[in-house]
């Protein structure tokens, strides 16, 4: 049994390898687009096999789904002149050199880390976990003893969000955005659609709840919630909100604002920022989690959005 892992884990490395050359030397910015998403589906099975769910989910969800969606996008908008704009041989040299020293350090650095002794903050993790009611080890440090930066992410998405929508003239979104759309989707794809729907939504709300005591959380239960959004769009099964929609804007900041009121309630409870107590945490990092998954579902949905097409036809945006 040992012998066929040890085979397939040099597979997958294999694959991964030869996989990131393909992105790189391909001519075409769909093909590489194509590429690196497969990239992150075969990334999340090596985090699986590393024992680390809760990575491999947030990898299949963002690396293998939206981020590949993204720029799959952005590839199909290029010129189609792009693809025989290459560097120059010098320049793909010095590229080279520099990812093969990179690599080399790296490597240098995590064979001198597993001959130091280990340093592991988990058993303190261990031993305080309970007092936050959460079970998933994962989900206990990013909202419990990381609760700074987990609020910091949320906040990041909704400002990367806003930075992308304030490079477009006003005038030019036209009410709503346009998302990456099938002009004639096919009945059956409609159809499929459709049966998907259901199922898709409840396994981002059960990740979402699950996330507690087993592998998942907010973040990837937001991140199945707004694949299945897109594919509503898709299909034309939805039509996208008005960007001017105040109760789109109130769900976007939900997460971050709930955060932080939160936090304040923690501060007035005399116990600091964010700070819990074990009667209180289970309570708090619910309200959390629901307000995350909200929050992040949306902002990840609306990144792929685009402004609507303007007089000349032509289409603008990020």
């Amino acid at each position: 049994m040992t012998s066929l892992a040890l085979v397939l884990d040099g597979l997958l490395a294999l694959l991964i390898l030869g996989l990131a050359l393909w992105v790189l030397v391909t001519g075409t910015s769909f093909r590489a687009a194509l590429g690196f998403t497969l990239f992150g589906l075969l990334a999340a099975l090596i985090w699986v096999r590393m024992d680390a769910s809760d990575v491999a989910l947030t990898a299949a969800a963002l690396s293998g789904g939206l981020t590949g969606i993204l720029f799959l996008v952005a590839a199909r908008r290029l010129p189609r002149e792009e693809s025989a704009i290459r560097p120059g041989l010098g320049i793909r040299l010095l590229v080279g050199l520099v990812s093969i020293l990179v690599t080399v350090g790296i490597s240098l650095l995590v064979v001198d880390a597993t001959q130091a002794p280990a340093v592991s903050l988990a058993p303190l993790v261990t031993e305080h976990l309970a007092a936050t009611g959460l079970g998933n080890p994962v989900t206990g440090v990013l909202l419990g003893f990381r609760a700074l930066d987990s609020l910091t992410e949320g906040l990041i998405l909704v400002m990367v969000l806003v930075a992308l929508w304030s490079l477009v003239p006003d005038p030019e979104w036209g009410g709503r955005p346009n998302f990456p759309h099938l002009p004639r989707p096919a009945p059956g794809l409609r159809r499929l659609a459709r049966a998907l729907l259901p199922g898709g939504l409840l396994v981002g709300l059960y990740l979402a709840w699950i996330g507690s005591h087993h592998p998942g959380g907010p973040f990837q239960g937001g991140a199945i919630l707004a694949a299945m959004w897109l594919l509503a769009m898709i299909t034309g099964l939805m039509r996208p909100p008005a960007v001017s929609s105040w109760a789109l804007r109130w769900l976007l900041i939900t997460g971050p604002l709930v955060f932080i009121l939160v936090g304040f309630a923690s501060n007035w409870l005399d116990m600091g920022f964010l700070a819990d107590s074990e009667g209180w945490a289970r309570y708090s990092l619910l309200i959390i989690k629901v307000g995350l998954t909200l929050s992040i579902a949306i902002a990840l949905g609306l990144l792929l959005a685009s402004p609507a097409a303007s007089a000349s036809g032509r289409e603008i945006g990020p």
